[in-house]
């Protein structure tokens, strides 16, 4: 009867001996031997007549090695869920000499693993956690911007013969030219559109005048500020770090002059942005305008507390590793592109070079899995369609009051359903979203104002501090 042991060699690392005797295997090889000479087609023999000796010689071998291997694989399972071995990946084995295998002389055979053994640990008490919940300012600035954005988008463009203003959106080509004004040969040509005020303000009086067809010359860098000239270097597809792309020289001719007419402050206007929502006057279209505002701010908010969170969780949670074993496995297994893939295996240098964020990653997934077990967090089919649905709705730009139980909708939620990754992608999601929901009823947070210029300067900090 085949047994196996345990025998500790370092922290969370075990060795698993598996000790096999012939009874364990050989009822299922001789059965195997049989259940293929009855298939057999060898020429010169009828199907299921083929000497039993024959078969033997010709596939015993590995027959032999495949049940014995079976067996200990078997044994091996039955093993770790009997005695709840948690482990992390699956079993190594150490060396053996699959040589040993004699199908002509069958023995007890002893086969060795080593395992890593996952760690109990406790989780930091989020109640008593440092977490910041900030309220961001809602300015009148903020909603005047807004609402000329607004008007902007759903204005009407008006043909001008001149430019007069510095709101003129002006179509105009680049032309790449020499220092003279003549045209490079080969050089980057390229449509763009752009309001005057986007150039330089010492520039600006060089367009002002101009009708159809006219055109200035200029070097990038004095007609455009930073930020403008980031976009127009990348439009371009020059690169904003090379010296050179600066000082090029480009001909802009214009092609057309257009004035936008803002949209109207009116109950139509109201109307067509917030249709069915009883806008009347001026002061509710600003109130609905101040909400949506907050409830952007609130949704950014409340990423960075589950960033806090995160941190917390992660800084404050102190999980022992086997570190030993989990190297060994990245260095054999750990490099595989996919599951049916053998990985190639990696050096020590990658292997340590690789270690921390590897062991950060399983850190976290250690993590989430305790605060899903312990608080029987679920994902459930229904709640992944819907996911589905909002995924589809948020392609086609919200979709209006479009019924989501059409047919044309069902179909492709179903045709979803059957796509395992997108399953995998879209589960692994919500129940991230139901951790940190969960994490949200646990914590006291400090409530602190703050300028939406301010919180966005600390939440781009930490993503640079992060990266």
């Amino acid at each position: 009867m085949a047994t196996v042991t345990k025998e500790n060699i370092g922290l969370l690392h075990e060795k698993l001996t598996v000790k096999l005797e012939k009874t364990d295997y050989l009822p299922s090889f001789e059965k195997a031997l049989k259940d293929y000479s009855k298939k057999a087609n060898i020429p010169g023999f009828r199907k299921g007549m083929v000497p039993a000796g024959l078969i033997k010689k010709m596939y015993g071998p590995s027959l032999f090695t495949d049940e014995v291997l079976r067996s200990v694989d078997r044994e091996l399972i039955s093993y770790l869920q009997n005695d709840k071995v948690d482990i992390f990946a699956q079993p190594l084995p150490l060396e053996t000499d699959i040589r040993q295998l004699d199908v002509n002389n069958p023995a007890d055979y002893t086969f060795h693993f080593e395992v890593g053994m996952k760690p109990e640990f406790q989780l930091p008490d989020l109640g008593k956690a440092n977490i910041t919940e900030y309220k961001v300012v809602i300015t009148d600035e903020m909603i005047n911007n807004e609402i000329a954005r607004l008007q902007n988008r759903y204005g009407n463009m008006k043909d001008e013969d001149t430019v007069n203003s510095e709101e003129n959106v002006l179509n105009v080509i680049f032309s790449e030219v020499n220092e003279n004004g003549e045209e490079t040969e080969g050089g980057i040509t390229k449509d763009n559109s752009l309001l005057v005020k986007y150039f330089k303000e010492d520039f600006r009086s060089n367009l002002l005048g101009k009708v159809l067809n006219d055109f200035v010359i200029v070097q990038l860098d004095k007609a455009f500020d930073e930020k403008e000239l980031d976009f127009i270097l990348g439009d371009l597809g020059l690169d904003k770090n090379d010296p050179e792309a600066l000082k090029k020289h480009f001909k802009i001719q214009v092609t057309k002059i257009g004035m936008l007419e803002k949209k109207d402050m009116n109950e139509e206007f109201f109307s067509q942005l917030y249709p069915g929502q009883e806008i009347k006057t001026e002061a509710d279209f600003r109130n609905k305008v101040k909400e949506e505002i907050g409830a952007y701010w609130t949704s950014q908010v409340r990423n960075q507390i589950h960033d806090q969170v995160f941190h917390q969780l992660v800084d404050h949670t102190e999980i022992k590793f086997p570190e030993g074993f989990l190297k060994k496995w990245m260095k054999t297994q750990g490099n595989a592109a996919s599951e049916e893939q053998q990985a190639a295996p990696k050096s020590e240098e990658e292997v340590e070079k690789e270690f921390p964020t590897f062991l950060n990653q399983l850190k976290w997934t250690l993590i989430s899995d305790k605060i899903v077990q312990d608080n029987a967090i679920q994902v459930n089919p229904d709640e992944i369609r819907q996911f589905a649905k909002q995924q589809l709705f948020g392609y086609m730009g919200g979709m209006g009051n479009v019924a989501d139980d059409q047919p044309w909708v069902k179909e492709y939620v179903e045709k979803m359903m059957k796509d395992r990754k997108f399953v995998e992608d879209a589960y692994n999601r919500l129940q991230t979203q139901k951790m940190f929901e969960w994490a949200e009823t646990q914590v006291k947070p400090a409530e602190k104002e703050i300028s939406a210029e301010e919180f966005t300067k600390m939440v781009e900090a930490h993503q640079h501090h992060h990266h």
